[in-house]
């Protein structure tokens, strides 16, 4: 069975209001759940979000995936890390490499015909 956690739509028409729940992904949006662990409201001002920590870090100990909205929800609150940047492949360092020592050559051959 596929667990995400994801956020299932509540409120009125054009005033959204979220639940943070965690779900079969294969049930509808707005199905039954396995568990609510908090809840998000982006109108009022500023966005007003509440998670309960344990269990989000519960359910995400267990393997729970988070969607993408879900999951800057979750860093914005100290729950889970921002993902580290990926390093550089050797391919693109070789050439950040070239391009640097051509600035440098072309510079140099330029303070050479300044000087003459």
């Amino acid at each position: 069975m596929a667990v995400k956690m994801r956020l299932t739509r509540m409120g009125d028409k054009k005033s959204p209001f979220y639940r943070i729940v965690v779900v079969d992904s294969r049930k509808a949006r707005d199905g039954a759940y396995i568990d609510l662990v908090g809840t998000y409201a982006p109108i009022k001002q500023p966005a007003e979000t509440k998670i309960d920590v344990e269990k989000a870090k519960s359910w995400l100990a267990k393997g729970v995936q988070p969607t993408d909205t879900v999951r800057g929800l979750l860093i914005e609150q100290g729950i889970l890390q921002p993902a580290q940047p990926k390093k550089p492949s050797k391919k693109a360092l070789a050439k950040e490499a070239a391009a640097k020592a051509a600035a440098e050559k072309e510079a140099a051959e330029k303070a050479e015909g300044s000087a003459e």
